[in-house]
């Protein structure tokens, strides 16, 4: 691996020239072996412009250097290479692999970048001797049995529905089971057998479950063939009412497969029970994958994603096909970008179902990850034709809403920008962070910060704030912590770097200035959530931190506190604005205070919750349940309450055995 030239952070006044950076890479090109690898390209700030794979290091790094790329995506990303990191691999394969990891990890600049959603939800079949079916998300272990995934938190439910109905398996959690004296509701609506209390003995619940098992799994007639065979001989024996159960339960599955349109042409090939279909769709320099799910032979429904940087790396890719025997489409690039992704380290199903074909190695790759062959067929017939037809008229629907929806938050920004008078260099680089403090009669206060840029919310940078040290309820001292905790840091570090020579003149000047170092730059606008008073603390902050007061934009609401009346205020002494109930700008800055107002209270109220009850605390107690719950916090008055209890206090609570109250002691420290 080449060593980096220079710290990230080397002062503009010391760095080496263009020239000079040019013949330093130009050198460690030279010095680069032919075999497989992959390289990353840095700027002058440290960030990562680009990471690619190679079958030979040498051949393809030299090809960026060697020519001369004009003004093209290409020669504008060779101009802010300062230095490059490389890594030697074995085989193709393995730069493919590491490649993706990287690209994950680093996220950089000029890559087609997909959101790593780890969030898919899994049905749950909890390790029991009554097995317990539950919606899951997470890390998946081998303690018990999982499905799926599935595409989104409704077919889980919808599917744990459909086992409710046909073989009525419990879904109540493992402590309100073990309390209960009497069959819950789900009994009387014939949603589940009652094992809680008994009515239903182990062996016929088990056998509930071993057919709901193979139901997932796809063996739909054989699961129907059986209960037919059981209702037959509950027939013969005269047990009348016990063959209806039955019959009830074989009418529930025929109604759910005669919806499932999909599998109305009775899928025979086992192949065809675990199968991921892809479409991509390419317009307006967006592009859309969407993934339909089939799974046990039904189709779970699908969900579509849409990747960063389209326009600037299939530039690069296209460019990085002169290794390959063919030229590569905007789409292929986006699906091979989509599936080394998505299913590094997860493992796709054995068959994948295209709207394009990809290359041999990379599903060799993925074969060689998961252990198993996977096979892709980009010209399906028959069923998979469907799949594939619906999948792509989703992907096309998908990708013109996101359009829509994309042009008019760029037009509510360009209006918030005019009607502020903002001076911004890229409209697209715009960022807005916004500020709200929630709390219920003082207690539990919290304050939130959600960040706007790129013409979008994003989530991945919100924070919350617990503010601590002021009186209940006094939400200008909560409001003066938050944005001196925010922007104290930034201020030091500007400060150095001015000191330092870092930054001088317009640079220092300019807050959100793209070249600087992320941990320099403030936010293009800061909104909090208030009237004079709000704004008024934030403009002592940003006084003492020697930060521009013009940032600072104080939403105040309206005569009535009606929405669409409301006008900004200036901390740096211009006059009250009112933009007009009907303004694109308003209607921006109300979106992006409404959510700083939803980011807080939900906040808010899971922390108060958490200090009322602690529920989740003692419910994670084994031996404490829902009744000893309740006693301990009503004995104690709360969760605080319990934790300073001693070990005989704890006695004094009914059903609280010395065992237990050291069990809660210790569980609580």
């Amino acid at each position: 691996m080449t060593d980096p030239a220079a710290p990230a952070d080397t002062p503009a006044a010391l760095a080496p020239g263009p020239d000079q950076v040019r013949e330093r890479l130009l050198t460690e090109v030279a010095a680069l072996p032919g075999l497989p690898g992959v390289y990353r390209y840095f700027d002058a700030q440290g960030g990562v412009l680009y990471v690619g794979k190679a079958r030979s290091l040498k051949k393809r790094v030299a090809s960026y250097f060697q020519k001369d790329h004009g003004g093209t995506r290409i020669g504008h990303m060779v101009s802010r290479i300062v230095r490059m990191e490389t890594t030697v691999v074995r085989t193709e394969a393995e730069a493919l692999l590491l490649e993706n990891n990287l690209i994950k990890t680093l996220n950089p600049k000029f890559n087609i970048l997909f959101r790593d959603d780890k969030s898919y939800p899994y049905l749950k079949l909890q390790r029991h001797p009554f097995p317990r079916i539950a919606y899951y998300r997470g890390a998946v272990d081998r303690k018990h049995t999982y499905f799926g995934p599935y595409p989104g938190a409704w077919a889980v439910k919808e599917t744990i529905l459909l086992l409710q109905k046909a073989f009525k398996l419990r879904t109540c959690e493992d402590t309100v089971y073990a309390n209960r004296s009497r069959p819950c509701l789900l009994y009387q609506i014939r949603r589940c057998s009652g094992p809680c209390v008994g009515l239903i003995t182990p062996a016929d619940y088990g056998r509930d479950v071993s057919n709901a098992e193979r139901f997932l799994l796809g063996a739909t007639d054989e699961v129907i063939g059986t209960l037919q065979t059981q209702m037959m001989a509950y027939s013969d024996a005269l047990e009348f009412e016990r063959a209806a159960e039955v019959r009830n339960q074989i009418s529930a599955l025929s109604r759910v497969l005669h919806q499932q349109s999909m599998e109305e042409s009775s899928l025979t090939s086992v192949r065809d029970r675990d199968v991921d279909v892809l479409a991509v769709k390419v317009q307006g320099g967006r592009a859309c994958v969407n993934l339909a799910m089939v799974r046990g032979g039904r189709h779970l429904g699908d969900r579509a994603y849409f990747p960063a940087h389209v326009e600037d790396a299939t530039a690069l890719t296209a460019d990085e096909a002169e290794e390959r025997s063919t030229a590569l489409t905007v789409e292929q690039q986006v699906l091979e970008a989509f599936i080394a992704q998505h299913y590094l380290g997860v493992g796709p199903p054995g068959l994948l179902v295209l709207s394009c074909p990809v290359a041999p190695e990379l599903l060799a790759a993925l074969s060689e990850q998961t252990g198993s062959k996977i096979t892709a067929q980009h010209q399906p017939r028959e069923q998979r034709k469907l799949w594939l037809e619906m999948a792509e008229k989703g992907a096309q629907i998908a990708l013109a809403r996101l359009l829509a929806e994309e042009g008019s938050q760029r037009e509510r920004t360009r209006a918030l920008v005019e009607a502020l008078d903002l001076v911004v260099e890229d409209l697209d680089a715009l960022r807005i962070e916004c500020f709200d403090i929630s709390h219920t009669a003082g207690e539990a206060t919290q304050a939130s910060c959600v960040v706007y840029e790129g013409h979008a919310m994003r989530p991945a940078d919100y924070r919350r704030f617990n503010i601590d040290g002021i009186t209940g309820g006094d939400d200008y001292a909560a409001m003066r912590q938050v944005l001196q905790r925010r922007y104290a840091k930034v201020a030091e570090a500007r400060s150095i770097a001015i000191k330092d020579g870092k930054l001088a003149g317009e640079m220092a000047a300019d807050a959100s200035n793209s070249v600087l170092p992320k941990a320099l730059r403030l936010p293009d606008l800061v909104l909090v959530d208030g009237g004079r008073g709000q704004v008024s603390m934030a403009r002592e902050v940003f006084t003492s931190l020697g930060l521009d007061l013009s940032l600072i934009i104080g939403v105040e609401k309206g005569e009535g506190r009606k929405v669409g009346l409301e006008e900004l205020v200036f901390a740096d002494g211009r006059d009250k604005v009112y933009l007009g109930h009907d303004s694109a700008a308003l209607m921006l800055v109300a979106q992006i205070r409404d959510e700083a107002h939803r980011f807080a209270i939900t906040g808010m109220r899971a922390k108060r919750a958490s200090v009322r009850t602690g529920g989740s605390k003692l419910e994670d107690i084994t031996g404490v349940g829902p009744k000893k719950r309740a006693k301990l916090l009503q004995r104690f008055g709360g969760i605080r309450g319990v934790a300073a209890a001693s070990v005989d206090e704890l006695c004094t609570v009914e059903g609280v055995s010395h065992d237990l109250a050291e069990t809660i002691y210790r569980a609580l420290r």
